[in-house]
């Protein structure tokens, strides 16, 4: 029997939940000069302390902040970094859809325009607020973006080459700066890291590998690259810190960027990358079959994101149980967990549905693991 105490847990969730309405008026209010930081902050703990608390009272072992402090669950880090720029650059286009709707525009973007390196630790005090705020039986989690999303959109051309004439310095820099925060949130108490990766799962869609060529990237071998970096990047992290990947093909307002099996990167994504444990979507036909666990070595979990977080439509538990015996088909059932397939708000806005509906998918995950693993 797998190590029931240490991340990823048999329910177990991606990190983002929906910003409750007074944050989001509250962040507004600030926007507009209204309110003050601190202010804000005030609205902000009190909105992490009650969904601390919810976690807790559906069942989660993990706690986040919901990631209600940020605008988006990326680029408030990478900005962060130092040798980061935020740049306005229409050229480099981002497209997300669904069923039903469909998105285009040229956010800001990183370039790098200095040595990167680390100027103090990123979400240092969004990390110990959850610390010092969980309950006993709670594990307080961190996420954070993977290494590759300093690079995935903006590939080469958004290096400066008078920085980095190539990019294996580029690479060590970008490490170091990720093992030093890895050590420095260790120091703080964290003992469940997340990094969060939509490139492992972008580049199983052809016309996202069609994108990676287009900036000058290596399509058939660019994952191997941020595989490697992310394991310098935890190379010395302690033996008792869990650390988790999760690898998704876009969230933002419950629409996608990419499509396709994970069968592309998944022999390097699980054999190479050394994780604890892999956040895989698997809630709709995009995602294609559970084939890929073909591949998932002895050691490490999987967790099974067949509980969507893109609408409210609750699951019955008899469909999530039949798409754990499918996965099973091709692992063993005790490198298997559940969660949602993503975050219920990668970015600000949310996802379709609603507060109860997103509690409601979370106690759901936590019965069927443990009417499934009994744990």
């Amino acid at each position: 029997m797998a190590d029931a105490a240490r991340p990823p847990f048999r329910a177990d969730h991606v990190g983002s939940l929906l910003r409750p309405p007074e944050v989001l008026r509250a962040r507004e209010a600030f926007a507009a000069g209204q309110i003050n930081a601190e202010q804000l902050k005030e609205v902000e703990d009190a909105a992490i302390r009650e969904i601390i608390r919810m976690q807790g009272e559906v069942g989660l072992k993990s706690a986040t902040d919901g990631e209600l402090r940020r605008e988006s669950w990326h680029m408030d880090f990478i900005y962060s970094l130092g040798g980061i720029e935020k740049v306005y650059d229409d050229t480099i286009r981002v497209a997300f859809h669904s069923q039903d709707k469909q998105l285009e525009w040229a956010p800001p973007s990183a370039h790098v325009t200095g040595r990167v390196t680390l100027p103090k630790t990123i979400f240092a005090d969004a990390f110990t607020f959850v610390r010092d705020t969980v309950s006993a039986g709670q594990t307080p989690k961190l996420t954070i973006p993977s290494p590759s999303m300093v690079h995935y959109r903006g590939g080469r051309a958004a290096i400066d080459e008078r920085v980095y004439p190539g990019l294996e310095q580029f690479w060590d820099d970008l490490a170091l700066a990720y093992a030093q925060e890895v050590q420095q949130l260790y120091d703080l108490g964290c003992r469940y890291l997340q990094l969060d990766d939509t490139s492992m799962a972008y580049v199983n869609d052809p016309a996202q590998r069609e994108h990676v060529a287009a900036i000058g990237g290596d399509p058939m071998h660019q994952h191997e690259t941020y595989i490697a970096a992310m394991n310098k990047a935890l190379a010395h992290r302690p033996a008792d810190m869990g650390v988790t990947v999760h690898t998704c093909r876009g969230n933002n307002q419950s629409m996608w960027a990419a499509e396709g099996s994970y069968d592309f990167v998944a022999d390097t994504l699980f054999n190479q990358l050394n994780v604890d444990g892999f956040f895989c979507e698997w809630d709709d036909e995009r995602s294609g079959g559970f084939e890929p666990l073909r591949y998932l070595p002895k050691g490490k979990r999987v967790v099974l994101g067949v509980v969507t977080s893109k609408h409210g439509e609750l699951e019955s538990k008899d469909f999530v149980k039949r798409r754990i015996e499918e996965a099973a088909k091709y692992t063993d059932i005790d490198q298997l967990c559940l969660s949602a397939q993503c975050g219920f708000s990668s970015t600000k806005e949310g996802n379709d549905l609603t507060q109860e509906q997103q509690w409601d998918k979370l106690r759901l995950i936590v019965e069927v693991a443990s009417e499934v693993w009994g744990e």
